[in-house]
């Protein structure tokens, strides 16, 4: 299937590694306008020089100067929310301190974020895909997730709420919920079999999930081809909750 994103402008935050990363290359290869966001300058410096075609911008998404960025490389007609942080406590050592980092990435700078780039859509009249990364983790109970859980449950919430506001102006949203994805950190965080055996026990197809799984799902929201499927949290999980 060919996907329909020529010459389509997306920003995808958290672009710098692991499924931000490989989103940004692919969509290169489709032919879109790619502006890649990340924190971290040297990872942005790597992408650049594998793809010298996509725009890197080095910005933090809770900086308060996201806004005039955004605007200033827009109007956009997709956005991928990929940004996130993930800091694990049980739930009596669960701090406020971090509570308020995670809600603050997880949660306030894909509302800001989108906020920005929904308002030059509608004032282009463009009717964009946003797609914000979520985790399975939304609809489960996982030890030492406290907080983490908590803000991907907020996620698919405020995804649902700009669907229903959005809709009107030919805006779709949705949201991706995969289960642990083979990014390198992701197999360096789930090496041990005492961690990951339980949880593989729980997916029929008795694997985790690879990155293009994810991205090709984020490229199939973003284009044409879905251009009726709104207010959708998708899990990619390998049949995890069916368990």
């Amino acid at each position: 299937m060919n996907l329909s994103l020529a010459e389509k402008r997306v920003l995808v935050t958290g672009a710098g590694q692991g499924i931000g990363r490989e989103l940004a290359k692919k969509l290169v290869k489709c032919k879109a306008k790619v502006v890649a966001l990340s924190k971290t300058e040297i990872h942005l410096n790597t992408l650049k020089t594998e793809v010298p075609e996509v725009t890197t911008v080095c910005l933090d998404v809770t900086s308060p100067e996201i806004q005039v960025l955004i605007e200033s490389y827009g109007p956009f007609d997709g956005l991928v929310n990929n940004a996130a942080l993930a800091i694990l406590e049980p739930f009596l050592e669960a701090s406020e301190s971090n509570f308020d980092k995670l809600f603050e990435v997880n949660v306030k700078a894909p509302l800001r974020v989108s906020q920005v780039v929904a308002k030059q859509m509608i004032q282009h009249n463009i009717k964009g895909s946003i797609v914000n990364v979520s985790s399975q983790a939304s609809k489960i109970a996982l030890r030492d997730h406290v907080v983490y859980c908590s803000t991907k449950a907020a996620l698919d919430a405020m995804s649902k709420v700009m669907a229903l506001e959005l809709g009107e102006h030919g805006i779709r949203v949705n949201c991706v919920n995969p289960t642990v994805v083979m990014t390198k950190m992701g197999k360096i965080g789930w090496s041990d079999p005492r961690k990951a055996d339980p949880l593989l026990q729980r997916i029929p197809l008795h694997r985790f999930a690879e990155v293009d799984e994810v991205v090709n799902a984020i490229l199939f929201l973003l284009s044409e081809e879905s251009s009726f499927i709104n207010s959708v949290s998708l899990p990619i999980d390998g049949g995890f909750l069916s368990s």
